[in-house]
């Protein structure tokens, strides 16, 4: 089989299988809501916060190393897997030692309980197998292992859970422990197996790794602070109420992200077997549908934002409307600076990653601060559009600079987003008027069933021919 073909059935697989774990996600957030009290979910929900900042430090995003490694080390790519894996070990058993020698202020500072703590930590030694792993698989177009661990953890992780919540007196601990408690079990089965591959550990690795991934930490703690920054400031300035508005319209988002990160765990591979083969002009034709089929599913989003936030929230969210589409269009924006970043990953270019990262929130914290005592919590959404917009200009400049222009279409890229600043403008005065707006949707139904009609079986056909090929 061609790795075009391979690689387009792994990535339709890992889209399909990443789309259906994070929506379970989100089903079961309102499941807990219900079940544990405020004081509980809030205390979760700072372990979550807590557990984002830390996934990124302790095991410091070994996984984004493959794209170049892959090739890089071809011939004992397991051997460097594994002894990337037991570099990341060797840092969380490093962190559970510095935590325990100093329970008292790591409590009082994380606000947790040291055995919250500690099954953060435990959970950090293992889950990197699954990451790495998964990555792994990706990287060498197999998906069907991978998928169905997806779906076992996922599955795994809510029954668990809610059985835990039910059943125990405890119920924040029955949270908190069942959601590390399938991870670290499939992890535990996945180093064993990862290991068995790779056999030995080398240092040489390490020290290709490491100068790669430390840049890696300050861009993933910047895009982290840009994400979370918004709730913080519009809490302290407009009130919990406001904030509440703004965090439904922005998980409401969260369905475009989960799309976002499903398509670049499947594109990141492919990408990476073009760039090292250098076929560049397949690439940028292939990126033209791919950023199109993105674009035009966040339209597709901001289309329909009323009825969205009327499901997941009722009429009383219907003010967060206007929020949806500058956070539509700066989630497209991310979507696209996503795909500048995988070539400079596979160039192992990344301290420029950070400073762009650092200066985005840096700008994020200062437009915050002028615009929403004025304007209010949809400000913010602005705001954050504006970061996005500066991060993919920077990651634009890195490529070319690296010498990758030729890469994408820059001008193409260029006029989509112009394009998308218009229509988000545009929303504002079509949520007004919902005849107009229906009649939009109509037309996007109608000129996607016509492309589907047009060219779907001309992309089967040919799908088909190279298979017979190969």
């Amino acid at each position: 089989m061609s790795k075009n073909v391979q690689a387009l059935k792994s990535g339709v697989w890992y889209t399909i299988s990443n789309f259906l774990t994070r929506s379970i996600g989100l089903i079961t957030t309102p499941i807990f809501a219900r079940l544990l009290t405020k004081q509980d979910f809030g205390v979760y929900n700072n372990y979550t916060s807590w557990l984002s900042v830390l996934t990124i430090i302790v095991t410091m995003h070994i996984e984004c190393t493959f794209i170049s490694a892959r090739f890089d080390f071809e011939s004992d790519f397991d051997e460097y897997v594994f002894s990337t894996l037991c570099l990341s070990t060797f840092s969380a058993l490093l962190w559970i030692l510095i935590t325990n020698s100093f329970p008292k202020f790591f409590s009082f500072y994380f606000k947790l309980d040291m055995k919250y703590i500690n099954c953060m930590f435990l959970y950090l030694v293992f889950a990197p197998a699954i990451h790495m792993f998964q990555t792994r698989e990706r990287y060498l177009f197999k998906y069907r292992i991978t998928v169905l661990i997806s779906l076992l953890l996922t599955v795994g992780t809510a029954i668990i859970s809610v059985l835990l919540v039910v059943n125990l007196v405890d119920k924040l601990s029955g949270r908190i422990f069942g959601s590390a408690s399938a991870t670290i079990v499939i992890g535990i089965v996945l180093y064993i197996i990862l290991a068995k591959k790779g056999k030995h550990v080398k240092v040489k690795y390490w020290k290709y790794a490491l100068p790669i991934c430390i840049p890696f930490i300050p861009h993933l703690l910047s895009m982290t602070l840009l994400n979370s920054m918004d709730k913080i400031m519009i809490t302290d300035i407009c009130g919990a109420e406001q904030t509440a508005l703004y965090s439904l319209a922005y998980s409401c988002g969260a369905i475009i992200t989960m799309l976002l990160t499903s398509l670049n765990s499947a594109f990141g591979p492919w990408l990476g077997e073009k760039l090292n083969n250098e076929k560049f002009s397949e690439i940028r034709k292939v990126s033209i549908v791919f950023i199109s089929l993105f674009v035009y599913m966040a339209i597709g989003i901001m289309l329909i934002t009323p009825e969205v936030l009327l499901f997941m929230g009722g009429e009383s969210y219907m003010a967060a409307k206007y929020v949806m589409p500058p956070i539509t269009c700066g989630v497209s924006c991310q979507f696209l600076y996503t795909m500048f970043v995988n070539v400079e990953q596979f160039k192992k270019k990344t301290v420029g990653m950070a400073m762009g990262s650092l200066s985005a929130a840096l700008l994020n914290y200062i437009l915050n601060t002028l615009m929403i005592p004025r304007f209010g919590y949809i400000a913010s959404a602005y705001t954050t559009l504006i970061g996005y917009l500066w991060l993919l200009i920077i990651h634009m400049f890195l490529v070319k600079k690296i010498g990758y222009a030729n890469v994408y279409d820059y001008k193409f890229i260029i006029s989509v987003i112009i394009v998308l600043i218009f229509i988000t403008m545009g929303m504002n005065v079509i949520y007004c008027l919902t005849t107009l707006r229906y009649m939009f949707v109509f037309i996007y139904i109608v000129f996607a069933i016509f492309v589907l009609s047009k060219y779907g079986k001309m992309m089967w056909a040919r799908y088909k021919l190279i298979k017979n090929k190969s």
